[in-house]
């Protein structure tokens, strides 16, 4: 009875947290992108599984709900692609595959009495597609790291990574293997209680324990001035001093990318960049994300070499250069990125843009002959 009442009461608080961060992100944060919808789906739907699993629940209840749950994985991972990769889109091929494993629960649950071995055959596959997930949006969180440039999302890794593990331990280990709570002692139920606990003191942590919000000029105070105090004029006030500090800081930064050109270096990190600055990599995070604008260091390199790539495609001079040796002198290490990264950002191909950018000068330098062949006549 007692490690009823503490189920219960773990549920309890479980619900009233997800119901939280709920009402915080449709209340107070704007605007409701996907990231946000997202996490407002993910929320309610543990808020809800929490209610539905607990003892005592009708079973009718859960008959209906749980199908519609149990697609909660393909949320964690779209979350987890959507926060994490900038580039991300949602797709309805997407939407297509949530619906999908809804309907696989459906029939698992109202075949379980019929057809029980193809009931098991579905609770098997889902729960290695959960892991699948569960692993893919670990895979996503841990492959973006180092060029995640938001202090809070970076932080925000760490929790998912711990959520993806959670999920597959919880949701997924258990209808695989002979491995259950009970295997410890444990009743079932209070174990996946004690689990949506965690994951949702996890997610209220990401929500309500945003990181410190210092401009860039700021943060990099104590930072640029004291680190390079025998160089530097002397301060005569706080906030003017870091604002010397900072500006100073960008023109270094910008010396580097415009004049060196460091972009083109191969495989250039940002820890490299840092170490060319004499800064501490965080703070060069910050300068970039922050003073920039730059959420992603690929992003912030990407900017100088398509910028150089342009200028190459567009001259007149290089019309014979192949389209992979400007990209690689630009930087860029293979065909494949430069050609997405190219499209995404001017929506032409490489190819389309040579093509229009030289047509137009040659039209230009057309027009200028005639020009100068009327000067001429007059």
């Amino acid at each position: 009875m007692e490690a009823t009442a503490l189920d219960l009461g773990l549920r309890g608080a479980v619900a009233g947290l997800f119901l939280m961060i709920v009402v915080v992100t449709l209340g107070r944060v704007r605007p409701l992108d996907t990231i946000k919808w997202l996490s407002v789906a993910m929320a309610a739907s543990g808020a809800l599984y929490a209610i539905v699993t607990a003892p005592f629940v009708p079973k009718l209840a859960v008959l209906w709900i749980m199908p519609v749950l149990g697609a909660n994985p393909v949320l964690v991972w779209l979350w987890a692609r959507a926060s994490f990769d900038d580039d991300f889109v949602v797709r309805r091929w997407h939407g297509a595959l949530w619906l999908a494993v809804v309907g696989v629960w459906f029939s698992v649950i109202y075949t379980w009495t019929t057809w029980p071995m193809f009931a098991k055959a579905g609770v098997r596959s889902m729960s290695i597609l959960a892991i699948i997930l569960a692993l893919s949006a670990a895979v996503q969180t841990v492959r973006t790291w180092k060029t995640d440039l938001v202090a809070g999302r970076r932080r925000l890794r760490l929790a998912v990574l711990i959520l993806s593990l959670l999920i597959v331990v919880l949701l997924s280990v258990p209808e695989l293997t002979s491995i259950s709570a009970k295997s410890f002692g444990m009743s079932g139920s209070l174990a996946t209680a004690a689990g949506l606990l965690a994951i949702a003191a996890l997610a209220g942590w990401g929500l309500f324990h945003p990181p410190p919000a210092i401009p860039a000029v700021v943060a990099l105070a104590a930072a640029t001035a004291s680190e390079n105090a025998n160089r530097a004029a002397p301060v005569k006030t706080a906030d003017g001093g870091r604002d010397a500090a900072a500006s100073l800081l960008l023109r270094r930064l910008d010396n580097l990318m415009t004049v060196e050109r460091v972009y083109r270096q191969e495989g250039l990190t940002i820890g490299a960049l840092a170490a060319k600055l004499d800064l501490p990599e965080y703070r060069l995070r910050q300068a970039i994300n922050e003073g920039l604008g730059y959420r992603n260091f690929n992003a912030f390199l990407n900017r100088y070499r398509l910028d150089e790539a342009k200028a190459a495609l567009s001259d007149p001079s290089q019309r014979d250069v192949a389209v992979l040796t400007i990209a690689m002198d630009a930087g860029f290490q293979s065909i494949g990125p430069f050609n997405r990264a190219f499209k995404a950002e001017s929506g032409l191909t490489p190819t389309e843009f040579r093509r229009d950018a030289l047509a137009r000068s040659a039209a230009i330098a057309l027009e200028n002959d005639g020009n100068f062949r009327i000067g001429q006549s007059r």
